[in-house]
């Protein structure tokens, strides 16, 4: 029997999706930090991503940007969770999220605490670049590249 679980669970992430966009956390430039810019031509999503890093430790992470939903929410969730993390342990996160949000819908993703809401992303797959475009800037960022990241 079918007790609505599932529905209320995705509830539950859409309502976390849109309060991290309506009210986002850690937007706000950071002086004097690497950063990075990003930009996804096919839906208009920018975002610049700002890192503070001390003995290859993120010490502060913000971003500023325009863009749907999804990736403002996606920004905002990963600047929470990077903070305090090395940029290995930061790379690591990149690439567990990714798995996520590109896995088949059908198939299980691993439990990624808070940013779990955001694995609905994979039942659309033109929304996984949304996503995943902070993603990519802060990889950039924490390379201290300060190029132009494209989701092209």
């Amino acid at each position: 029997m079918n007790t609505g679980g599932d529905a209320d669970l995705q509830d539950l992430y859409q309502e976390v999706i849109l309060d991290h966009n309506r009210r986002p956390r850690n937007y706000h430039p950071i002086e004097h930090a690497q950063k990075a810019e990003g930009y996804n031509p096919l839906c208009g999503d920018r975002v610049t991503v700002y890192l503070r890093v001390g003995d290859g430790r993120i010490a502060d992470a913000s971003f500023q940007g325009s863009g749907c939903a999804i990736s403002k929410a996606s920004a905002s969730l990963m600047t929470d969770v990077v903070k305090g993390k090395t940029l290995e342990e930061a790379e690591e996160l990149f690439q567990r999220f990714h798995q996520m949000i590109t896995r088949p819908p059908d198939e299980p993703v691993e439990d990624l605490g808070k940013l779990s809401v955001l694995a609905g992303v994979r039942q659309f797959p033109i929304r996984v670049k949304c996503a995943s475009l902070p993603w990519h800037t802060l990889r950039s960022a924490a390379e201290a590249k300060h190029d132009v990241v494209s989701t092209e």
